[in-house]
């Protein structure tokens, strides 16, 4: 009778009673089944066969050993037991793997170091030689685990993570591991499906993992068999004349597999370059005559017409953000998917597996069976669905074939103060040929961020909502789940798809990872143009902190506009230079406008372009503005009639000479600008600290009015604090 051995076979979490049952169905007698493990029994024969098919198994060990321990001692008394040198030659190369700690050993690398002494002392005291020891590429692999004492000795019989078929050489972003792509395909039903020859489609294939472990599967191709090799080749108790019929067998089912002709196996993905990685691995798996791929959006994802396609099963694992500006952007692509799903694929079947399954609300399907697993250490789930036509009662009403949002109470309450705002501010807005305004400012205290809309010039709208800081007491998960409440009723109320909202989120940062208004958030620029009083200015939400223009300013540049009509003047710390668009285009002769930033420099270039200003007249310096004050008391006295002084609060840029504090120097920095100014002449002094206080002396020595409330629009009256206006002359 041939012998039977102990056997541990791992998988991803989750999937622990379909690998159960695919070992029983290549003959392993299963004994049972443990968090990310089966345990059964096997001979070796058996246990070749299932490093070779196993479409689901991340590794099979042999055990040979176990213990229970105590401290550092019993653990090397426990491995120096097994007589090693009947499975690794002394001059073979070693690699221990140990997991796991108890009250006695607290460092798995500790219990690692001492696993690996007790095997060389054993190997040198029967051999007497050592191997080396080395992870990459050992001819025997060692794993112990130690759990509440009790520690297993196991071989690793695959060497690589089964995982690794050897035919995804290129992979995307976010890849999905070959193994649990395999068993989601199960769990959709996708080995019936085939049988009846329905067909294998994925709207955002990737690097093609679905459509290839999908081909396998039914073409009878082992998944082992792509693979350079196993670590049971170069073990000591490898029996070649077991392993080589099963090879031989497997090479002889591919054959015959792929000779027969397939169903439909077709991916899509929007980005043409993860498409170039699809096709390679399609061709390393020598599946390129049964499986395709080609670039198209989610928004044209339609049942092939190339030939007659008989109803089978979507599948797919579509982006879902790690963070909430991301999160809700994607809420189009699931919206879309979901309407592509129903509008083209009645009587198939969807598989949708994601890491955030509040994002498949947005495809309005109705999952009949949810399984809970992980994507590596990410909890996910795996959602199916039976598709029907589209029904009238499902559509919004409005013609397009979108389904009508659902919104939870809480954002509701939202959307119904959003309404409010709109009739009033909104109203308000158009009445006074307004484009960009404030429509919410934390009205609900609860739910604590600014929404401002832009109207581009294109007739676009759009949403730039950024969360303020939310009290102590509440934790960020509570806080997110309200921003994400608040996105959605401004997308409800507003009809936005969600690329034309943006999100600035108030999240947890050390002061080493907090990045400034000038650094770049995006990877390419999304900028688009607004209409401000008869000026194009630019506008850009998402690439960095700021957008471009400063909402509350609003009356501020038209104040500017007014005073400056054939004057010459300064502006300082000019961030994208709009007050002096709005003062060129109100008739300024000539200004000057200062900012340290590259990055606003050539948005005020931009700026200047679009409407026509001359650079000759209208100059843009890239300089530190407190070094430029002090240059210019020597050469531009008495020289500008109007100055407009809006420093940060504070600014201790790497570039700056010194620091900035507002309250501490503005009384400096308003001596320095009236003495640029000519007899007659205004300084227009601006700032943002809620707590500001002007200086008593400023005030004796010059003619200082606040215009703080008199510049102040409808929109922004909720927050009289949000800026300080101040109009200096000489007496």
């Amino acid at each position: 009778m041939t012998a039977k051995f102990p056997f541990t076979a791992t998988c991803p979490k989750g999937l622990e009673n379909l690998l159960a049952d695919e070992l029983r169905a290549l003959g392993a007698a299963v004994e049972r089944e443990q968090p990310a493990a089966v345990r059964f029994s096997a001979d070796l024969g058996m246990a070749y066969r299932i490093c070779l098919w196993s479409r689901l198994a991340n590794r099979v060990l042999l055990n040979v050993g176990q213990a229970r321990i105590e401290n550092a001692e019993d653990l090397y008394r426990a491995v120096v037991a097994v007589p090693w040198e009947e499975h690794i030659s002394p001059t073979g190369v070693l690699w221990v793997n140990f997991s796991g700690t108890n009250r006695e050993i607290r460092n798995s690398q500790f219990g690692g170091q001492k696993a690996k002494d007790a095997i060389v002392d054993r190997l040198r005291q029967a051999t007497g030689a050592r191997p080396d020891v080395d992870k990459r590429d050992p001819d025997l692999s060692v794993m112990l685990r130690l759990h509440r004492d009790n520690l297993e000795i196991a071989i690793d019989l695959c060497g690589d993570s089964l995982h690794r078929r050897g035919y995804r050489t290129h992979i995307g972003a976010a890849p999905l591991k070959e193994n649990l792509a395999a068993a989601l395909l199960m769990r959709a039903g996708w080995p019936r499906i085939a049988e009846e020859g329905g067909a294998l489609l994925d709207p955002m294939c990737g690097s093609g993992t679905f459509l290839v472990e999908g081909a396998l599967m039914i073409a009878d191709v082992a998944p082992g068999l792509m693979r350079e090799g196993f670590g049971f080749e170069r073990w000591l108790n490898h029996q070649n004349d077991l392993w080589l019929p099963l090879r031989e067998e497997a090479l002889q089912r591919r054959a015959e597999g792929l000779a027969k002709p397939l169903p439909e196996i077709r991916g899509y993905d929007a980005d043409a370059k993860v498409l170039f990685a699809a096709e390679s691995n399609i061709a390393r798996a020598g599946l390129e005559k049964h499986v395709r791929v080609s670039c198209r959006p989610v928004a044209a994802f339609k049942v092939p017409s190339h030939r007659q396609v008989k109803p089978g099963l979507v599948i797919t694992n579509p982006p879902y953000g790690e963070r909430l500006g991301e999160q809700e952007a994607l809420r189009e692509t699931y919206a879309e998917l979901g309407r592509q799903l129903k509008q083209e694929f009645g009587g198939w079947k969807a598989a949708i597996f994601t890491g955030n399954p509040e994002l498949c609300h947005s495809t309005g399907l109705r999952s009949h069976k949810q399984y809970k697993l992980f994507n590596g250490s990410i909890p996910s789930q795996l959602l199916l669905f039976d598709i029907h036509q589209q029904s009238d009662s499902a559509d919004s009403g409005d013609g397009s074939g979108r389904t009508a949002p659902r919104l939870s109470e809480e954002a509701q309450m939202v959307a119904n103060r959003l309404q409010k705002n709109l009739r009033n501010t909104g109203k308000w807005a158009r009445k006074n040929g307004i484009s960009c305004y404030r429509l919410y400012d934390a009205d609900l205290p609860e739910y604590a961020a600014a929404i401002d809309i832009y109207e581009s010039v294109e007739g676009q709208t759009y949403a730039h909502i950024q969360e303020y800081r939310a009290p102590a007491n509440i934790p960020e998960q509570k806080a997110r789940a309200r921003l994400s409440e608040l996105v959605r009723a401004t997308r409800h109320v507003l009809e936005l798809p969600g690329r034309n909202v943006s999100i600035k989120e108030r999240r947890r940062h050390s002061h080493k990872d907090s990045g400034s208004q000038y650094q770049k958030r995006g990877e390419a620029a999304q900028s688009f143009w607004v209409d401000e009083y008869g000026a194009q200015l630019e506008i850009n939400l998402w690439d960095y902190l700021d957008t471009g223009l400063f909402l509350d300013h609003r009356p501020v540049r038209q104040y500017l506009k007014q005073i400056a009509a054939g004057k010459k003047l300064l502006n300082l710390f000019c961030y994208t230079a709009t007050a002096t668009v709005q003062a060129a285009l109100g008739g300024s002769s000539e200004s000057t406008s200062v900012d340290l930033s590259k990055t606003y420099q050539a948005w005020a270039q931009r700026n200047y372009r679009q409407n026509g200003l001359d650079p000759n007249r209208h100059q843009l310096i890239e300089a530190d503005c407190l070094q430029w004050l002090e240059a210019a008391q020597q050469n531009r006295r008495g020289h500008y009639d109007v100055i407009f002084l809006d420093p940060p609060t504070f600014s201790n840029s790497a570039k700056m000479r010194g620091v900035l504090d507002v309250q501490r120097d503005h009384a400096d920095l308003i001596r320095q600008c009236m003495a640029l100014l000519r007899p007659g002449g205004t300084l227009l002094f601006s700032n943002n600290l809620r707590s500001f206080k002007m200086d008593g002396e400023v005030q004796e020595e010059f003619a200082v009015e606040n215009l703080s409330s008199r510049l102040l629009d409808k929109d922004f009256q909720r927050n009289p604090k949000i800026h300080n206006v101040w109009e200096i002359k000489a007496r």
